[in-house]
């Protein structure tokens, strides 16, 4: 991963082999950034997502989804990254991720959800839009999800 800071946007390139929620972690830590806006575009070969069933609101086996249950969809092949969005911020203090990726592959079919792994197959082109101030995160027993605490 290379980037460029203008300001408060940062252009990122994250290369081959590398995992998008790796870098923007170690990207996050590195800049210190506690609130920001990330959209990207890009290839991958290899991918996992989700879509949360907020009936069932039960903690899944998947690394990194602390108390979401999710159907999970893992793809692999040349895909490209149509689009990828979310935010970057905190919970409990300490850095949090919540991104969704849509992939298409070479039929144009678009697979897509919360992204819980995405390992680049050629390039990731991403801007990472940092946001003066912190908003932190909570679980709600009523979602079952880690949301945005004011």
């Amino acid at each position: 991963m290379e980037y460029k800071r203008f300001g408060n946007k940062i252009i990122v390139r994250i290369d081959k082999d590398e995992e998008i929620l790796e870098q923007v972690k170690k990207l996050a830590l590195k800049e210190n950034i506690r609130l920001a806006a990330v959209q990207a575009l890009g290839a991958t070969n290899s991918f996992t997502v989700g879509v949360y069933n907020v009936v069932e609101k039960q903690i899944s086996a998947i690394e990194g989804l602390d108390r979401a249950k999710e159907a999970v969809n893992t793809f692999s092949g040349s895909f490209e990254i149509v689009s990828l969005t979310g935010t970057i911020n905190t919970m409990n203090g300490e850095f949090y991720t919540h991104l969704h990726m849509s992939a298409g592959n070479d039929k144009g079919e678009v697979f897509g959800g919360h992204l819980n792994r995405a390992v680049v197959s050629a390039t990731c082109e991403m801007v990472v839009d940092v946001l003066d101030g912190t908003v932190d995160r909570a679980y709600d027993p009523v979602t079952g999800l880690n949301l945005f605490k004011f």
